[in-house]
Formats: C-alpha cells, sequence, structure tokens
C-alpha cells in the first residue's frame, strides 16, 4: 500500500498574513516607546529652562548684573565655548542680543563638548538679554541697573502668542529657548522663524503640528524684571 506524504507548512498567503500581523504588533509596541521618550525629553528641556532662568537670577545677584549670550555660528560649532562674550572684550554691551546659554559661566550643566548647555534632544539652549539703550546696556553692565535706577530701566523683549501676535509680556529682560524636538530641521513656519532673526520679539504658544502659522515646537521661558528686580533687592544688588 502506497501512503502519500503529507508536507507541512504556511502557503504564500499565510505568511503574508502572518507578517502583516507582526507589522502591527511591533508598531503598536514602538509608538508607545517612542511617545514616552518624546514626553521624557520634553519634561528634561522643561527642568533645563527653569534651571537657567533661576541661574541667570543667581548671577544677577552675585554680579548686579546679567551675562551676555554665549556665541557660535551653530551645532558643534566651538563659537565663545559656553562663556559669555562682550562686544569689547569686558563686561557691558554683548557681542550679539541673542545667542546661547554661557552654560560655563553659569556652571551649569549638561553641556556639549564645547560647554554649551543642551535641551533633552541634545542640542544648545538658546538664550537673549535685553541691550537697551545700545552701547551702555544697563542690564549686562556691572552695577549697571543699580546706577540707572529701576524706574529709568525700560527691558524691551516682547513675547507673542503668535508671529504679530497678542503680547504675552512687553518687557521681559531675558528669554531662554529650545527649538524643541524638531530644531534640527530649521524654522517651521513664523513663528518659529520670529524666534530666529536676532531681533527682541519672541513667540511662545503650545507645540503645534500644522497651525495657523506652520509647525511650532519650540519652548521658551522668559525672565521677567519685578522677578529680577526683587532677587536684586534681597541680594542688596538694587536700592
Amino acid at each position: 500500500m502506497h501512503v502519500s506524504a503529507v508536507h507541512a507548512g504556511f502557503s504564500l498567503v499565510e505568511m503574508a498574513v502572518v507578517l502583516v500581523i507582526l507589522g502591527f504588533v511591533i508598531s503598536a509596541l514602538i509608538l508607545p516607546v517612542t511617545a514616552q521618550r518624546q514626553a521624557a525629553f520634553l519634561r528634561q528641556t522643561d527642568a533645563q529652562l527653569e534651571l537657567a532662568n533661576k541661574a541667570l537670577l543667581g548671577f544677577a545677584q552675585t554680579h548686579g548684573r546679567l551675562p551676555c549670550p554665549a556665541s557660535a555660528n551653530g551645532e558643534g560649532e566651538a563659537g565663545s565655548s559656553g562663556r559669555e562674550e562682550f562686544l569689547n572684550g569686558s563686561a557691558g554691551a554683548c557681542s550679539s542680543m541673542a545667542g546661547f546659554v554661557p552654560a560655563a559661566t553659569l556652571g551649569l550643566s549638561p553641556v556639549d563638548a564645547f560647554g554649551f548647555m543642551l535641551d533633552g534632544w541634545g542640542r544648545r539652549i538658546r538664550y537673549a538679554v535685553a541691550q537697551n539703550p545700545a552701547g551702555n546696556p544697563p542690564f549686562t553692565t556691572p552695577n549697571g541697573m543699580a546706577t540707572t535706577g529701576m524706574a529709568n530701566l525700560l527691558p524691551n523683549l516682547r513675547v507673542l502668542d503668535r508671529a504679530n501676535g497678542n503680547p504675552r509680556i512687553e518687557n521681559a529682560v531675558a528669554v531662554v529657548f529650545s527649538l524643541g524636538a524638531t530644531g534640527n530641521l530649521g524654522s517651521g513656519g513664523a513663528d518659529e522663524s520670529a524666534n530666529l532673526d536676532a531681533d527682541n520679539v519672541f513667540v511662545s504658544h503650545d507645540i503645534e503640528a500644522n497651525g495657523p502659522n506652520g509647525e511650532f515646537d519650540h519652548m521658551l521661558v522668559w525672565l521677567s524684571p519685578y522677578v529680577l528686580y526683587n532677587a536684586m533687592i534681597q541680594a542688596g544688588q538694587l536700592p
């Protein structure tokens, strides 16, 4: 009697179905992990921005002024090695109103190989400070605020809720910000461009993938003059 051999195995259709199912399973596992990582980067960046803001206050309480921004042409460039940079080599006017958090000057971390403070995505955190009036700006000049007097100090950094939108604050002394998860891709629209054009106007609002002014994922905090003056009065740096 002849017995036919039965060959067990998967057909091409069955294999395709299995692969599709595996794809769904892997995607279901990867997406929550990616979301958790992004949430962790956001929390870390929030903490870094607040830490930088507090460090600015501590510096002002000790030195009677705010530090100038550190300078560099971009990511991976040594620039001023995370140290504040002055226009004429001594404390006073800054080489630029906007640059990077001077982490080496403030003693902050984590930093990259050149001493620049990093956000949760490993990119440099930005910083801008009021430089008005030009020539002898009181906010970055030793005892400049005390000499000028609080009534005559006129910080002029503006933070809006959109490009050409409504003001959130019109007299910030300093702003500190991260370019967010997509910072390495350049500007996502008008709102992000407002934070990168080296003037005194900035934008801060919730993260948007496709807002009216394009993508926006910058994260920004600012230093109110009233918070700064109060801290300096407590430290004896202002009368």
